[in-house]
């Protein structure tokens, strides 16, 4: 006599349940069952690919238990075969890494057949099987774990593998959505440099973030950057992006606020004179390629064509902050320049020994943009008009309105 359908959940809510980690999504699968079956008892199917279910009561994903075949490059490249007499093993076995392959049954009891919770207490992140290879995701996956569980290592036989998924030219199938997704989830992370820094040690970065990779090996001036290389800068400033709490469109800004140091000529090095300018052009290309939102490519390219001028403001007069308020839209967009600022601290902050350092230009602009918001601009206006001027005049007694408010800006001080 065979056993009923028997639910398991699977995956990340079991991990970082043993971890002690908030509880995540749950994702059951079951075994034993056909999709009739699962109909039959009020769940709805959602799957275009394979037997994938929503359960109304929960609104958790329930999956039939499946075997997976590679039929052709690339991560759509795949056959399913889901059926009642594919086991619970069988199904972990397809999953990506040891620790992602534990299930719990309904009664507590844990299935694991590939080593998870082994792994999970040596800090490792291991692959299940071969098959690994044959997904690309799964490395960019992999590498946005790698930022979450940022103690854990990589096993030397998954790096060998990611390292042949990229020889392979496995990476290159990937669709600018799914590098999004995964990168975004990973600029998120606790620790997004060792995101980055995993996919350059196996090759991937360079072919998928090439403008961000050439930025390892080259110099910066040694007295605003103790770290020099521009790649090490990097990492401590999305480092410093998750100590901020900053959010995402901030946390790519700082991503790609120097890709011009990549194409500064190396006779030229240290100095990247013209890089802000440089920068803004790649990240916006980036940005295009990826077709990341677009909060987050308008951000990344003021950031990038600013960020030196924002450095640079405490020794700014009125009248040339307003004309950094102005190419910042920082009226129009308020919430955006406060983002702007944000990225702009933790890039200074992105230095070796520097990560504490104050960063007064951020409350400064941030004040200048306040004094000049409350500025009576439209009385200006107003009175130029009677006084029959029109056009670029009308602009310039906003604009006088506007510097005289910010002579009221470093009186607190």
């Amino acid at each position: 006599m065979t056993a009923g359908p028997r639910r398991y959940i699977v995956g990340g809510a079991v991990r970082d349940a043993l971890l002690g980690l908030p509880a995540a999504d749950r994702d059951w699968v079951v075994v034993g069952a056909t999709p009739e079956d699962l109909i039959a008892q009020g769940l709805r199917p959602v799957g275009k690919d394979f037997p994938v279910f929503i359960d109304p009561a929960t609104g958790e994903e329930v999956a039939l238990a499946r075997t997976e075949r590679k039929t052709a490059p690339g991560y759509h490249g795949f056959s399913f075969h889901a059926a009642p007499e594919v086991t619970l093993e069988q199904d972990l076995a397809r999953r990506d890494l040891t620790i992602n392959a534990i299930a719990q049954a309904e009664d507590g009891t844990l299935v694991d057949p590939y080593g998870g919770r082994r792994d999970l207490g040596a800090r490792v992140l291991r692959h299940v099987s071969e098959a690994f290879v044959e997904d690309p995701v799964r490395l960019l996956r992999l590498a946005r774990l790698a930022a979450r569980f940022f103690d854990f290592t990589v096993a030397p036989e998954t790096m060998a593998l990611l390292r042949r998924m990229v020889a392979d030219g496995e990476v290159d199938a990937l669709v600018p959505e799914r590098v999004w997704q995964e990168l975004s989830r990973g600029l998120m992370a606790a620790r997004p440099g060792r995101m980055f820094e995993l996919l350059r040690e196996c090759g991937a970065l360079a072919r998928l973030l090439p403008e961000v990779d050439r930025l390892w090996g080259v110099p910066q001036p040694p007295e605003h950057h103790p770290e020099i290389d521009t790649g090490a800068h990097l990492m401590l400033v999305l480092d410093g992006c998750a100590r901020l709490q900053a959010p995402l469109a901030a946390r790519w800004a700082c991503l790609v606020h120097d890709l011009g140091k990549g194409t500064t000529p190396a006779d030229q090095w240290p100095r990247h004179l013209g890089h802000e300018q440089r920068s803004a052009k790649l990240a916006r290309s980036l940005a295009e390629r990826l077709r990341v939102p677009t909060d987050c490519r308008e951000l990344a390219e003021v950031v990038a064509r600013e960020h030196g001028n924002v450095h640079a403001s405490g020794s700014l007069g009125a009248p040339a902050l307003l004309r950094l308020l102005e190419r910042c839209d920082a009226w129009r967009r308020p919430q955006r320049f406060a983002e702007m600022l944000l990225a702009c601290e933790c890039d200074a902050r992105g230095r070796a020994g520097l990560q504490d350092r104050p960063y007064p230009q951020r409350e400064r602009l941030a004040e200048a943009l306040r004094l000049t918001q409350a500025a009576d601009v439209a009385g200006a206006a107003q009175a130029a008009l009677a006084r029959g001027e029109e056009g670029p005049a009308i602009g310039r007694a906003v604009n006088a309105a506007r510097v005289e408010a910010l002579k009221n800006l470093d009186s607190g001080r």
